[in-house]
């Protein structure tokens, strides 16, 4: 297993799916560093499986500060044959200082139970990125 920590904004708002007999709350943060001195964005779709996830939808909206730790993995679009970076999200931080944020700061999600084949199977998850 490859684990990594991702830290940027939101994209867009999460959006809560329902995906067999549970759920998954769809995400994609952009992470920017500099490069020759240009600003170079990497986009990462994530996945938050289960009741939290269904806990931190309202929490997750566009241009939140977020770090997520979790699984890396790559998935390839069956339709545009890019290939895209995507997190299992065992561990998310809200960062910053608005009010959403003080009453969520860190949240651990349970082990994993299963479901993810069926959502890893949906090319249209998150569409084209970027947004």
């Amino acid at each position: 297993m490859i684990s990594a920590t991702v830290v940027g904004n939101l994209g867009r708002d999460a959006e809560l799916k329902t995906v067999g007999n549970g759920s998954v709350l769809a995400f994609a943060v952009a992470s920017e560093r500099k490069s020759k001195g240009e600003k170079v964005t990497t986009w990462v779709s994530c996945s938050l499986w289960g009741s939290r996830g269904e806990s931190l939808a309202q929490y997750l909206t566009k241009g939140t500060k977020v770090a997520v730790t979790g699984e890396l993995s790559t998935r390839e679009s069956a339709k545009t044959g890019k290939t895209y970076l995507e997190v299992r999200v065992d561990q998310i931080e809200l960062l910053g200082g608005g009010t959403r944020e003080r009453d969520v700061h860190q949240v651990h999600t349970p082990a994993r139970t299963g479901g993810d084949e069926e959502y890893a199977r949906d090319d249209g998850a998150f569409g084209d990125l970027p947004f």
